[in-house]
């Protein structure tokens, strides 16, 4: 198999329509409700479809999977998996730009909890966004990034250095402080946005965050030097302007 291509087992595939009638989590759920909701959605024919992308997808034959993918979402236009496979198949075929309007059109589609299918998706739109220097529209996707992990601490730091890293620091900051409104009893995290602040000379909106962090962790010596230090400084700041 290769990397960043969804494809089932041939063995599977006969038993593939009665999960499918199922609807396993993450596989059609979303497709099938969309089905009720409109007369001209045709679910039977996409999945066809669907299961005809699956064959040629484990065969490795790409464009005729795609065709068949297209098919499926041309007979049921919310039909999730579809796009989902659409976007990995081109992702793996290089073909970029194409790869993020799929996965653009699953991420739009998706309900329920967060799964490893949505993460995936939401990190591949935000990277290939920010490799094109798309800092607007990336900012968006990383943000549901992380939200959808929302207890991925790494997910945070490595978003947020993207972002300092090509002198974006509003976004890195709108990263953080998407990570603290998740994570509100996270006295760490408040320490982090609160030093981002305190790089930035705005020593008030630092000083919220390190209180926030003495609070949560009334043990710590450090935040409460952080809290005395930072309202020294607004002080003598205060007293040098007047």
């Amino acid at each position: 198999m290769k990397s960043g291509v969804y494809r089932l087992p041939l063995a599977t595939l006969p038993a593939l329509a009665l999960l499918l009638a199922l609807a396993l989590p993450g596989q059609t759920a979303t497709a099938q409700q969309g089905a009720t909701a409109s007369a001209d959605y045709d679910t039977e024919l996409a999945i066809r479809h669907y299961r005809r992308g699956n064959t040629y997808n484990n065969l490795e034959r790409f464009e005729e999977a795609l065709e068949e993918y297209r098919l499926s979402v041309a007979a049921h236009p919310e039909f999730l998996d579809s796009y989902r496979n659409m976007g990995n198949i081109l992702y793996h075929l290089e073909r970029f730009d194409e790869s993020i309007s799929m996965y653009r059109e699953f991420i739009a589609l998706y309900e329920g909890a967060p799964d490893t299918a949505l993460r995936s998706a939401l990190t591949r739109v935000s990277d290939l966004l920010r490799e094109r220097g798309d800092y607007e529209r990336a900012i968006e996707y990383d943000l549901q990034s992380v939200q959808a992990d929302r207890t991925n601490r790494s997910l945070v730091f490595l978003v947020a250095n993207e972002y300092l890293n090509a002198g974006h620091v509003e976004k890195a900051l709108q990263v953080y402080e998407q990570a603290v409104e998740l994570n509100p009893g996270d006295a760490f995290m408040h320490r982090t946005v609160g030093r981002m602040y305190d790089e930035q000379d705005r020593l008030e909106e630092a000083l919220e965050h390190y209180r926030r962090a003495a609070e949560l962790d009334q043990s710590s010596d450090f935040y409460r030097t952080l809290v005395a230090e930072t309202i020294e400084r607004i002080e003598w700041r205060d007293a040098r302007d007047q």
